[in-house]
């Protein structure tokens, strides 16, 4: 029986520096099931259900902004998904490339169906805050999370192409990464459109997001954004993302509507506030909101419990944003022994917010 098309794997495929024709990956993928490390299983779980006689897949979302769901995708969508991405950074047969994020969420599967498609020649790697850590090499094409690339800055001169995703990529680190050079780029997507479906230079904070090949945007009711990316199987799919569109290609975030905060009668993104304040603070936090009898909400900042961050340091450092308007400006700061977060370093707002505070103190 002839393999499918979309369980074809490209003649110039490398992985770890091996090629491994269709049966060979097979083979690979039940040693990572049987003998592996976590990240090996689940790459070899992938592998063989991209491999089995299906024409689609099942996938699963994170659990970021809802309960974590399984959708079914034909599998040619994540054949087109890499194709667009291999033509937009110019990446493609013979292209080095490494993997060091988890196989369980959408962006580490499709830099592996990538490299599969296109005929890369990819490094695999145990997901951790350090992905070059004692690895000397360089390569063409690298996707990472934000907490990845700050704990590699002084490694990113080794790569020729870098995207940035999966959780709120801060002014602090765009600034170094133009600092020293480095090509890189955020982006913007999810599991429901198969990784990044726009992208924007981090040459300048206040760039907007460009669609790939074939991708439109527009706008709903709300001002959030409906993506239609036929090739992948996405029409008139509606975010909770609100945006400011440029036209049917071309958009910035301000935020999703379901974090959005009632201080006043005054409507206040949070994210809007934490990209302000990510250039005076440089420690993990985010920005939410409690009841308040006089605002009905108030604006509050969240921090992981530390006894250096006393409340008359957040108010010198609040005072140094001067970019804040009055009522952006945190009335009290909530401390919490952790944050619930997915593995990129995505807060998981809601679960966080719903745990027992270890303090909370006025600003």
């Amino acid at each position: 029986m002839q393999t499918p098309h979309y369980t074809k794997i490209h003649n110039r495929f490398l992985l770890n520096g091996y090629h491994y024709d269709y049966e060979d990956l097979k083979e690979v993928a039940y040693n990572f099931v049987k003998e592996g490390d976590q990240y090996e299983r689940y790459l070899g779980d992938f592998l063989l259900d991209w491999m089995d006689n299906s024409d689609s897949i099942y996938l699963e979302s994170s659990g970021t902004t809802a309960t974590p769901k399984k959708l079914r995708f034909k599998k040619q969508a994540l054949v087109n998904s890499a194709i667009a991405t291999g033509d937009f950074f110019g990446v493609s047969v013979g292209s080095r490339a490494l993997h060091c994020l988890p196989a369980k969420y959408i962006a580490g599967k499709m830099m592996l169906v990538r490299a599969m498609i296109l005929g890369l020649e990819i490094d695999l790697i145990s997901p951790s805050k350090r992905p070059f850590y004692k690895n000397e090499k360089s390569y063409d094409f690298v996707a990472m999370t934000p907490m990845q690339a700050y704990h590699s800055l002084s490694d990113l001169g080794k790569v020729g192409t870098l995207i940035v995703g999966g959780a709120f990529v801060s002014k602090a680190l765009q600034q170094q990464l133009k600092e020293r050079k480095v090509n890189a780029f955020e982006t913007y997507g999810m599991m429901e459109t198969l990784s990044h479906i726009a992208v924007r230079k981090m040459t300048d904070p206040s760039s907007v997001f460009k669609c790939l090949p074939n991708i439109e945007v527009g706008k709903d009711e709300r001002n959030c954004l409906i993506i239609d990316a036929p090739y992948l199987g996405v029409e008139r799919l509606r975010t909770n993302d609100e945006v400011e569109l440029f036209s049917s290609r071309q958009f910035r975030l301000i935020g999703r509507v379901d974090h959005i905060i009632n201080s006043g009668g005054v409507k206040l993104h949070p994210e809007q506030i934490e990209r302000k304040l990510s250039e005076h603070l440089d420690f993990h936090f985010f920005i939410d909101r409690v009841e308040d009898s006089l605002l009905g909400e108030k604006v509050v900042l969240v921090v992981k419990e530390n006894a250096d961050l006393t409340v008359e340091l957040l108010q010198e450092k609040l005072k140094k944003c001067t970019s804040l308007e009055p009522y952006e400006i945190p009335k009290s700061v909530v401390y919490f022994n952790g944050f619930k977060e997915t593995y990129s370093g995505k807060i998981k707002r809601t679960s966080t917010m719903s745990q027992k505070p270890s303090r909370v103190l006025d600003l």
